[in-house]
């Protein structure tokens, strides 16, 4: 087996750029669902509920597109189909999603099929928007596997990961713009969501797959020979080993890193879920979100958003300079909790950035760490795109226990959304507790 390439900048570059488009999709998602659904007329107390579809989905979606991507080999690669294939049904389905509440009403405002319908019509395109999503956002990951030598791995991995933070800027403060700068309204008739939204997600959508068509465009993944000559044959075996066998022999850093990822992606599960309306109730001092004072706040939380990713990157600088990793793991999800714990008492909408700030260190290290661990550790497994599928269930999974759980614990809480920044900010510092653990 033969020691892969070093890469240019630019092949390292073009390798991810498309998911510089995926991520704005993403962070469209991350800042605006609950808004949407809280808009069409959910429950508090049930909005977690509604997140339950996006990891489901992941769970599903990624093993399958791992293990089968591993057996793929076409004229257009191995990994690229599956990308481009999730990224066109994403672009649907983001022109679909945002009108929602539209078919609400006729055009005199009038009643058609009921919010109910409008409901339901939501929850089925977050289906399909996450299913999609993951689809395109797996073979990122698994491309640098297959293509990168370990030598430049964390350099691509570095790439990868400016390129996710600067598409969750883009995606976080679109609404924004459209509201500040364009002029759009960020308000709407009951059970309707406004124009800012709905015309971030069609510019989204644009951007997401001109970036796709630029990373096919530019990489061209190794014929089945020539990927053999670098990455040895155990790939190639031609009946994949079950996904029961594989994780029967997963290394143990699998399962260690993946108690951390429980703990830290349910706290963020609650973020998504609960942040636009703690920040409504501390800052604008209000719970009701057909009021203008709500959506205002749900324009700033994409711009936190925005400031959390900026933190993020200002933290992946940082992270390097520490000697022991595991140390800037736990230090990392420490000032993350501390910064979910502070936003309850932030009553100044430019004092909100400090903890969004913090929290971005957080973030940085959950999506760096993990894979740096795990990769490591599975040199020599083979099938590294089902094991890479397969770790995105310490993803998914405990974001679907979080928001199942979700409403007990508002209820326990006293009822308040901001009450649940606590709660991520322990379930953060838990997550640090775990890290040493870890095997190198």
């Amino acid at each position: 087996m033969l020691k892969k390439p070093n890469l240019t900048f630019w092949s390292l570059f073009n390798l991810s750029f498309g998911f510089f488009g995926v991520q704005i999709a993403y962070a469209l998602q991350s800042a605006n669902i609950s808004r949407i659904f809280a808009t069409l007329g959910a429950d508090p107390h049930t909005l977690s509920y509604f997140w339950i579809l996006p990891p489901l989905m992941g769970m599903i979606v990624q093993p399958i597109v791992g293990t089968a991507s591993d057996n793929t080999w076409t004229r257009f690669g191995r990994r690229i189909p599956y990308l481009f294939i999730g990224s066109a049904v994403a672009v649907l389905v983001m022109c679909l999603l945002p009108n929602s509440g539209s078919l609400g009403l006729d055009n005199a405002n009038t009643l058609l099929l009921g919010f109910t319908a409008a409901m339901f019509f939501g929850l089925i395109m977050l289906m399909l928007l996450d299913t999609s999503l993951n689809m395109a956002m797996q073979p990122f990951k698994m491309m640098v596997g297959d293509m990168v030598n370990e030598e430049q791995k964390a350099k691509a991995y570095s790439i990868q990961s400016f390129l996710c933070n600067a598409g969750s800027v883009v995606g976080f403060i679109l609404p924004i713009i459209f509201t500040q700068v364009i002029g759009l309204s960020n308000t709407a008739a009951e059970g309707v969501v406004p124009d800012s939204v709905i015309w971030a997600f069609y510019v989204g959508s644009a951007i997401l797959i001109l970036c796709v068509i630029y990373t096919t465009l530019t990489v061209k993944e190794w014929k089945p020979e020539e990927f053999d000559k670098y990455n040895g044959s155990k790939e190639k075996e031609e009946k994949a080993p079950s996904w029961v066998k594989l994780l029967v022999n997963a290394p143990s850093t699998f399962w260690k890193v993946g108690l951390v990822q429980f703990f830290c992606w349910a706290a963020f599960m609650y973020m998504w879920s609960y942040v636009n309306g703690a920040v409504a109730e501390t800052v604008w001092g209000t719970t009701d979100a057909s009021s203008q004072a709500y959506q205002d706040s749900g324009d700033w939380v994409g711009l936190l958003y925005a400031v959390q990713a900026i933190g993020s990157v200002v933290w992946a600088v940082i992270l390097p300079q520490f000697k022991n990793t595991k140390v800037a793991y736990a230090v990392s999800l420490i000032v993350g909790g501390v910064g979910f714990a502070l936003i309850p008492f932030v009553a100044d909408k430019y004092l909100m950035f400090v903890p969004f700030l913090m929290i971005g260190a957080a973030w940085a290290a959950m999506l760096a760490m993990p894979f740096a661990f795990v990769t490591n550790a599975l040199q020599g497994h083979g099938h590294m795109g089902a094991y890479l599928g397969l770790f995105n269930c310490t993803i998914c999974l405990p974001q679907i226990i979080a928001a199942m759980a979700g409403g007990t614990l508002l209820t326990l809480v006293g009822g308040t959304q901001s009450a649940m920044m606590y709660v991520a900010g322990a379930l953060l510092i838990l997550g640090a507790l775990v890290v040493p653990v870890i095997k190198k």
